[in-house]
């Protein structure tokens, strides 16, 4: 039975509206120009991405990671090869992203095929990320079953003293890459009065070009 208190929970969007002369012919340009905003806002990690991916048969499984950059090729994130996202990923190449901005009472969906980025592409990334998180990726078996946090803690300060600050040559880990989601479809949500919200769909082409749709709320 749904509790009394979620069921009244209620939002009223009135901040905007999604028209068709007002967007991009082009849905990364349109997506840029929104995260500009979003970050204009400072609203909080407005590079948060849900990721949703399934294995072979088909089974769902979704995390929020970050996106490290949108170009005309797609959207790029990083992570460990052989975390479950990485498996999942090089048994089913098709995912979803989601970036939800509640501020500015706007969501992105995103759908895909995802390949992995040049090495080239990824040490380039790897070598500016802070020290710390370098470390953190030598360090972490991510998605690994750990005895406990201490082995995890005690396996990060071998390496802290092996690469103190003054070294900056932590090797990028042999697992350790990015992915690009390359967009098959894109729709941009913008909140309305009761519920009759804008959704606009982009749908790729057999000719590259973009088809773009109005959806009912």
């Amino acid at each position: 039975m749904m509790s009394p208190s979620l069921a009244a929970l209620r939002q009223e969007y009135a901040l905007g509206a999604l028209n068709e002369a007002d967007v991009d012919s082009d849905p990364i340009r349109q997506f840029q120009r929104w995260l500009a905003e979003a970050i204009k806002a400072e609203l909080p990690e407005p590079n948060a991405m849900t990721l949703a991916t399934a294995d072979r048969t088909g089974r769902p499984f979704a995390r929020v990671v970050l996106l490290k950059d949108c170009d005309a090729d797609g959207f790029v994130f990083y992570t460990n090869y052989r975390s479950d996202k990485g498996r999942q990923l090089a048994e089913n190449p098709h995912a979803a992203l989601v970036f939800l901005w509640l501020e500015l009472e706007r969501q992105v969906r995103v759908e895909g095929i995802v390949s992995k980025v040049s090495s080239t592409e990824s040490e380039a990334y790897f070598r500016t990320r802070p020290h710390e998180s370098r470390l953190g990726a030598l360090a972490s078996r991510q998605s690994q079953i750990v005895a406990d946090r201490q082995t995890l803690d005690d396996r990060y300060q071998q390496l802290a003293a092996q690469y103190p600050h003054d070294n900056d040559n932590i090797p990028m880990p042999n697992q350790w890459g990015g992915y690009r989601v390359k967009p098959e479809m894109l729709e941009f949500w913008q909140g309305r009065h009761g519920r009759m919200h804008d959704r606009l769909r982009y749908q790729r082409q057999r000719d590259s070009g973009w088809l773009l749709e109005r959806l009912e709320p």
